[in-house]
């Protein structure tokens, strides 16, 4: 059995002139301790998919599964990041990492050991008792990491986690996620721009259509899970892999692109 599945997921919005369809009868299927990234164009529904699975949404038609339960509300067995960090500014990092536990009066001095353990993970030892102010966006999206791997969901949603920190900075974040994921086998399913991005992370790549969303394409990763960055695009197959994958999403880009023009 899946441990994520969507099976003829449809979901539409009523609008003037007409109602806007963002998903179209999505189906997928996603293995317990998969990585997979979806790909596509900006207002392709990829974040309207996290959504569903993290149970903020609902479609109109086909069903939601996670770990043969219909979704149908948000849950801690299901976690989620986005782009910014999202802090409470009014809390030092180590109460951030705990505030979801805390709320649901777990024992404190269990949950702080763990948090410090996961921020140890994240390279933020020596930083508990510091203000998200105090820190770089890079450390800000390390503590959101931290947070919410807390809890142990056997899920975990990105919604382009990475997107707005700096180059090197975006790499050693990727470095970390995979490391984190390869210790905990952690269902994950991440949202991406960016190519090689996903061509690093990913065990299985989804590629979406212009509005309304569709899969149109799968690629399965033979890399492996244990890569190196820096040697990556030494693999045999990695660039036919990367220009199949440029391509599709620059097909549907072009066609999102003509969607939108009068």
């Amino acid at each position: 059995m899946p441990h994520i599945s969507l099976d003829n997921v449809s979901l539409h919005y009523s609008a003037k002139p007409q109602p806007l369809t963002v998903l179209e009868d999505i189906t997928l299927a996603i293995a317990e301790g998969e990585f997979v990234v979806l790909l596509g164009p900006s207002g392709c529904g990829k974040s309207t998919i996290l959504n569903l699975v993290a149970g903020f949404q609902t479609p109109q038609s086909g069903s939601v599964i996670c770990k043969g339960k219909t979704v149908q509300r948000p849950g801690p067995d299901r976690g989620m990041i986005f782009q910014q960090p999202n802090l409470f500014p009014w809390l030092s990092v180590l109460e951030n990492v705990t505030f979801g536990p805390r709320l649901q009066k777990h024992q404190k001095t269990e949950v702080t050991e763990q948090a410090r353990q996961w921020l140890d993970r994240v390279g933020l030892a020596g930083f508990e008792h510091h203000a998200p102010w105090q820190l770089s966006g890079g450390m800000k999206q390390r503590v959101a990491l931290a947070r919410a791997w807390l809890p142990g969901p056997d899920v975990l949603l990105l919604d382009e986690p990475f997107g707005a920190l700096d180059a090197q900075t975006r790499i050693m974040m990727q470095e970390l996620l995979r490391k984190a994921w390869t210790e905990t086998s952690t269902t994950l399913l991440f949202v991406t721009h960016d190519v090689e991005e996903a061509l690093f992370l990913a065990d299985r790549i989804l590629i979406m259509s212009a509005r309304p969303g569709k899969i149109v394409d799968e690629i399965v990763l033979p890399f492996g899970r244990e890569r190196d960055i820096e040697t990556l695009a030494e693999q045999p197959d990695y660039r036919e892999i990367k220009h199949r994958v440029l391509h599709r999403v620059r097909q549907e880009a072009r066609r999102h692109l003509s969607w939108r023009l009068p």
